[in-house]
């Protein structure tokens, strides 16, 4: 077997052996949440006969490593269960975990799609002429913005932002409320405060890592030969070290973008945007256990996945995989 399809299979199952041991702790941690979770969603004025009926009715009764394989044969086969919230409604008229985390889903999606096509473009651009101009002006202009913004929270910026642009100066809605039948230069309209939020936290990230990435390779041979050759200092970086700095400038990015996924929860809850993570939030004030879990574990699977990607994409970048031991 060629060696790049044998590290590319040991990836995906170390992936999915992952992927495996996080449904495990999501299932463990919400065991291990003090209280009934019968006796919070019907309330205090529920008699023991009725908590014991809505348990066995949603299988609280039921030993935890049977509720676990029970659970996770129903993922496997793409039921998420259904809605605790719902759980007392007419039959047929429950609703699914899916009816509530596949639109929530899509807005999130959305959201960090808006950021990442804004944020991949600036980072990039920004860790590279401050490699370009190192110990500079610029550099350590951009460097002074970058370490502000990742010491401050992501919910002060929001406020912050908020403070500014929608309360003293209106350009910009507060609160990012849409729903499915918003229109797209509407949404992206309502999205804007949380996207610059997610901006300014991520573009300082992948920068810096650009920026080290490429300073690292400035100190290679090969480089030291195309600057003998005459080069341009642009030409040196944009041909000989960016292709060599992918691998690395790539996993900060998968990263990033992960955590536009799994990260958002903050955002999403100061700017009462629908997404998974504000979904996430109500949930867990509910009770609605199925709802969590779902939440969790895709944030789980987009964050694993999105790491699978940056190591698939850094192997078959790498001219040293590319020739079999």
């Amino acid at each position: 077997m060629h060696p790049i399809v044998r590290t590319l299979l040991q990836r995906v199952s170390l992936s999915v052996a992952t992927l495996l041991a996080v449904s495990v702790i999501i299932f463990l941690m919400i065991e291990a949440l003090p209280g009934n979770f019968a006796s919070a969603i019907l309330g205090q004025s529920a008699t023991p006969e009725r908590v014991a009926a809505f348990e066995r009715q949603i299988g609280l009764d039921r030993p935890p490593v049977e509720r676990y394989v029970v659970w996770l044969g129903n993922l496997l086969q793409g039921d998420f269960g259904n809605s605790l919230a719902s759980a007392g409604s007419p039959v047929g008229h429950e609703r699914t975990v899916m009816s509530l985390v596949g639109p929530r889903l899509k807005n999130t999606m959305f959201l960090a799609g808006l950021v990442a096509v804004v944020a991949v473009p600036i980072s990039l651009a920004l860790g590279l002429l401050a490699a370009l101009y190192r110990n500079g002006i610029f550099d350590r202009l951009v460097n002074l913005t970058t370490l502000t913004s990742i010491s401050v929270p992501e919910f002060f910026i929001a406020y912050i932002l908020m403070l500014f642009f929608a309360v003293r100066l209106p350009w910009f809605h507060s609160l990012a409320t849409v729903n499915t039948d918003t229109e797209l230069l509407e949404r992206v309209a309502r999205c804007t405060l949380p996207a610059l939020t997610l901006v300014l936290v991520i573009v300082a990230h992948m920068m810096r890592m650009t920026r080290a990435s490429i300073i690292n390779l400035l100190a290679s041979p090969y480089v030291e030969t195309a600057r003998l050759k005459g080069l341009s200092p642009a030409r040196v970086i944009v041909h000989h070290a960016l292709p060599n700095a992918w691998a690395p400038i790539v996993n900060v990015i998968a990263v990033n973008l992960a955590y536009l996924v799994v990260g958002v929860v903050v955002v999403e809850v100061v700017f009462v945007y629908p997404g998974v993570g504000q979904l996430m939030v109500d949930s867990v004030s509910a009770r609605d256990i199925p709802v969590v879990q779902a939440c969790a574990l895709v944030f789980a699977i987009a964050y694993i996945g999105l790491n699978l990607i940056a190591d698939l994409v850094a192997i078959i970048t790498n001219p040293r995989l590319l020739r079999p031991r």
